[in-house]
């Protein structure tokens, strides 16, 4: 096994010393660590996830009740998270997240879409498409999302970035980029707040489109989704510095919009009627 091979929950419990039961006690009750699935179900750690188990211990060692140590070790200044799914999963461990298949996040997104074209707000949007060819088939909806954003940008596995003042802004993910296993929506506007994110469980295998399966989480908790707008932006910012600075000011500069239980209801109504379509 290489350094950056995944490991099993046996390999971490071997170099942290942490059993594997109190591991997924801890997956549970705090929503640390944050593994990988595979299709099987089974967890992957990386060795990040082991150093991070280690700097608990110490805080624990230092007096720290076990979730004061999480919190410090998760609120610690780290290399940029790369994974929207688990910014997210980290700042919300309350979240549960559910298996769903493309076709309920495709309702899903696609009510997302259409409540924040109905509200037309000046909004931060992002999506996370995997592959060019899985934007190109969104593409007409996210031109028409785009022409009352601040910001419109799409992660996938585009060859050359490219910065559009009105439109959709394309920006390349690099081959081992954590975004070409994530399907995202994020929505940030003057009245909306929706994050939606997944992580494909069936990425690893070649199976018909219809049947890809993916850990999903959503939100529209005005602070979480703050925070993983952010995480977009700072992703797109390793790219495109300038486009964020002056086309995401939201994010730093102007507060969370509220909480909006009829935009909730708008939004889950729409997702109802898609699914509803046969």
């Amino acid at each position: 096994m290489s350094p950056a091979d995944p490991l099993t929950i046996r390999d971490v419990e071997g170099r942290t010393g942490v059993p594997a039961g109190t591991l997924r006690m801890w997956e549970t009750r705090y929503g640390f660590p944050v593994p990988k699935r595979l299709a099987s179900g089974h967890r992957r750690f990386s060795p990040d996830d082991c150093d991070a188990i280690v700097r608990v211990l110490a805080e624990r060692g230092r007096g720290l009740s076990l979730k004061a140590a999480i919190e410090r070790v998760l609120n610690a200044p780290t290399e940029l998270d790369q994974s929207l799914f688990a910014t997210l999963r980290r700042a919300r461990p309350e979240l549960m997240p559910q298996v769903l298949p493309k076709r309920a996040l495709v309702a899903l997104s696609h009510a997302i879409e259409d409540e924040c074209t109905a509200r037309a707000d000046r909004a931060v949007l992002f999506g996370a498409f995997q592959r060019v060819h899985f934007y190109r088939a969104a593409e007409a909806r996210w031109e028409e999302l785009a022409r009352t954003a601040d910001l419109a940008v799409a992660f996938a596995d585009f060859e050359h970035p490219v910065v559009r003042e009105h439109g959709v802004c394309e920006l390349p993910l690099e081959g081992n980029a954590p975004l070409r296993r994530e399907w995202s929506v994020i929505c940030e506007g003057e009245r909306l707040a929706v994050a939606l994110a997944g992580w494909e469980l069936t990425a690893e295998r070649a199976i018909p489109d219809a049947e890809r399966r993916f850990e999903t989480i959503w939100t529209v908790e005005p602070e979480a989704v703050r925070l993983v707008a952010g995480a977009a932006a700072a992703l797109a910012a390793r790219t495109e510095p300038e486009l964020v600075r002056t086309r995401a000011r939201r994010l730093s500069e102007q507060p969370p919009p509220p909480a909006d239980l009829s935009g909730v209801m708008a939004l889950m109504n729409r997702c109802i009627s898609y699914l509803a379509v046969p």
